[in-house]
């Protein structure tokens, strides 16, 4: 089965503490987002954990502990924009992250590691052709680091209407501008460019549309075959990637960006980060009286085959 840390916060970034000290203690608890008082538990053990996979702006705090994950097979995207404070108010300087990255890379190997462009908006200063000139050079910055880059385009979520109303879609005209313009500049360095969410068409353009966390990158990732149960839905209509058995909560993610469909707003997040105990099975918070724990089912779905990527 595969771990996901980052639908729903950025655990690298914010609580590689409490993660590396659930790795030690062989286990971790999630609430459920939508029945609190349900909790499920899940074993941390790489006979039935196959793979983890982690979404992060900073992957800074992981690095030092990384020989404690040596056993599992990893999945690493990392999110690297070129806004400013004013949209991404605590995420560590670009430069810092890029560097990590680089880090990232040749500890845990190229494959396992993605480069996020996402989300791509127009705005202010952020022109298209801004955008093509920060892509190009971080796309410069990471070749050899990573084969693949997954771009996505603003979805006006609720939230993100809310905390940053100046935001709106990107025209059709500009997102196949930009992605056939993105495809020759990541092929120049080594890289494919995989949409995240935007359907099919996109493929037109030289994109990968297959998914981005689907199975076969995975599989690349940790070099070898899965094979993934029958019931296993994707997350939505049209993908193809492998999202569930999230560990991560909502409104707990301190970087603050505008975009965010993750948080509510800054004090409901400020006040769940207060109650953070790195000692916890849980995330935010400890187990309370009436709270209803329930084991994960848990198996691995490795074949047996080793798999060889040209």
């Amino acid at each position: 089965m595969i771990i996901n840390t980052g639908n729903r916060t950025d655990i690298p970034g914010y609580y590689s503490e409490w993660f590396y000290r659930r790795i030690e203690e062989g286990r971790v608890m999630v609430r459920n987002p939508y029945y609190p008082e349900q909790v499920i538990e899940y074993r941390l053990n790489p006979k039935v954990v196959d793979c983890i996979c982690f979404c992060t702006k900073n992957p800074g705090p992981m690095l030092s502990g990384l020989h404690k994950i040596k056993a599992y097979g990893k999945c690493f995207y990392v999110t690297i924009t070129p806004y400013g404070k004013e949209i991404e108010p605590f995420v560590p300087h670009k430069e810092k992250v890029l560097e990590d990255f680089c880090i990232l890379s040749d500890q845990v190997g190229k494959e396992a590691v993605s480069w996020r462009y996402d989300p791509v908006f127009i705005w202010d200063k952020y022109s298209a052709l801004f955008h093509l000139k920060a892509f190009a050079k971080m796309a410069e910055r990471l070749k050899g680091k990573t084969e693949r880059c997954v771009i996505s385009f603003i979805d006006l979520y609720e939230k993100t209407k809310r905390n940053f109303p100046a935001a709106s879609v990107v025209s059709k005209e500009d997102t196949i501008f930009l992605i056939k313009e993105m495809v020759t500049i990541a092929g120049e360095n080594g890289m494919r460019v995989y949409p995240c969410g935007e359907g099919h068409y996109l493929s037109e353009y030289g994109a990968d549309c297959s998914g981005c966390m689907s199975k076969e990158v995975i599989e690349r990732a940790i070099g070898q075959s899965l094979f993934v149960p029958k019931g296993k839905k994707p997350a939505r209509e049209g993908c193809t990637c492998l999202l569930g058995s999230d560990i991560g909560m909502y409104n707990t993610c301190g970087h603050g960006c505008l975009y965010c469909y993750a948080n509510y707003d800054r004090k409901c997040v400020e006040s769940n980060m207060a109650r953070h105990d790195a000692a916890s099975p849980l995330l935010i918070g400890n187990i309370r009286e009436g709270d209803v724990i329930r084991q994960a089912e848990q198996e691995s779905w490795l074949d047996g085959q080793m798999k060889m990527f040209l």
